[in-house]
């Protein structure tokens, strides 16, 4: 038997490490700081009107169970299809990044008991959602939606009071010309009929169809009208109209909803291809368009009642009515109108130090101002007094305070006007009083409520 010896040098190969990626994954991308005052602006307007109309905030997981949303959303839908980030855990939980809001807050509804508050009870979340097919102009697979949804009443006036608040939404992001889009798909009980009689109108036509819409005519036939291709859109054109064949009560509520919109003088369209794409809608439904270039219109968001939602995931029969807003679009939309962003407040006062010891105190001075309510500049790091001074110029700030070593020492600021150029030396303890009454003196908002 021969017996090899192994090398001392011999080493154990180790695997080989995966190139690191500096990229996003398709579909996703960072909001970069020069984007984020069209960001804040669209925050900011939707959290005042979520407000000023009595919405509440609710922030539900990114994650929930994936059936959730199949029995919620529907799964003949495209979203469950195609779309869905579905995964199990290491518990074995089956589970799915969120394609839309709706769902998660209707089982919050439900879970937390919410019924028992006095109705309507209104809702208003953000946040990101997640659908893995191939991203749409505009959209991302990572991508966020502004949603308000209000539990508890069937009448039609908060059919209107949605679609006003979402046009009020994007006209005071700065999106003027703005066209509501509205159609009624019906109820269960008259809609069965009228299904019967849209799918034999799509049997006559269907080798004119997309093979998605073929599959779609059975399971989901009502997707068939909203289709983007032009062969499918050509039958949709001559296809039977949902608001020709919908029941009493459900024409009542339409007619009533565009007596409300009238009287808003809220400019809207009845859209007969119309649908939407999930399958709990009910009764109304509407979207939100804006002119895009070229004569193109673009789709911002949309929404309509759901009023079976919550007694199918379990709950009580709650009548609902919703829409979101795609952030993504909306921002893209404010900017091709060239609508303003957000501007903060810009700093009065820069804080310069030179030397050690100054920048030890100055990181205590400056917090001093900050918990005053005053917004001061700095440049920490930057060793010249000229080097600090050219960006409190650059910034435009009224009022320039000094700290070297000799004012440390003696417990002092130098406070120099950026306009005048005349200094003055002030006691440590009496700086922010002074502060305040410059910049009273000079209509500067102090922005801090302490």
């Amino acid at each position: 038997m021969v017996i090899k010896k192994i090398s001392k040098k011999s080493k154990i190969e180790k695997p080989k490490e995966e190139p690191l990626v500096l990229q996003t994954l398709r579909g996703m991308k960072d909001i970069l700081p020069v984007d984020q005052p069209y960001w804040e602006q669209a925050r900011r307007m939707t959290e005042k009107l979520a407000r000023d109309y009595g919405f509440s905030r609710l922030d539900t997981p990114i994650v929930e169970f994936s059936n959730l949303f199949t029995r919620s959303i529907g799964e003949g839908t495209d979203i469950v299809e195609k779309e869905m980030y579905n995964f199990l855990t290491r518990g074995g939980d089956k589970v799915a990044l969120r394609p839309e809001l709706t769902a998660g807050n209707c089982r919050s509804y439900i879970q937390n008991g919410m019924h028992l508050q006095p109705k309507p009870v209104k809702i208003f979340s953000t946040g990101p959602v997640y659908r893995y097919d191939r991203p749409q102009e505009g959209r991302y697979r990572e991508h966020y939606q502004a949603n308000f949804d209000a539990y508890g009443e069937q009448d039609p006036i908060l059919d209107a009071q949605m679609i006003q608040i979402a046009h009020r939404l994007v006209q005071a992001l700065g999106i003027k010309t703005v066209q509501m889009q509205v159609n009624s798909i019906g109820c269960p009980a008259c809609r069965k009929d009228y299904k019967e009689l849209l799918v034999n109108y799509l049997e006559s036509k269907k080798l004119k169809l997309c093979q998605d819409c073929k599959r779609r005519m059975q399971a989901n036939p009502l997707r068939v009208l909203d289709c983007k291709e032009d062969k499918c859109s050509q039958v949709a054109a001559l296809a039977p109209q949902s608001v020709d064949h919908l029941c009493e009560d459900c024409r009542n509520h339409f007619k009533t909803l565009l007596e409300y919109l009238d009287e808003l003088d809220l400019p809207y369209i009845i859209n007969p291809h119309l649908v939407r794409g999930l399958d709990y809608y009910t009764k109304t439904v509407f979207e939100i368009w804006s002119s895009a270039e070229e004569g193109k219109k673009l789709s911002l968001g949309g929404g309509g009642r759901y009023d079976r939602l919550i007694k199918m995931m379990g709950g009580e029969d709650t009548p609902a009515i919703g829409f979101g807003i795609g952030m993504e679009r909306i921002i893209s939309e404010m900017k091709r109108v060239q609508a303003k962003p957000y501007k903060p407040p810009r700093p009065k006062v820069f804080l310069a130090q030179l030397g050690n010891l100054a920048k030890k105190k100055s990181l205590k001075l400056f917090s001093e101002l900050e918990k005053n309510g005053i917004l001061t500049a700095e440049s920490f790091g930057r060793g010249s007094l000229k080097s600090q001074l050219k960006v409190a110029n650059k910034l435009g700030v009224e009022i320039t305070l000094i700290l070297g070593q000799k004012e440390t020492l003696d417990g002092t600021v130098i406070v120099k006007n950026m306009t005048t150029g005349a200094q003055e030396t002030v006691s440590a303890d009496k700086l922010v009083d002074l502060i305040k009454r410059k910049l009273k003196a000079d209509n500067v908002v102090v922005y801090h409520n302490a």
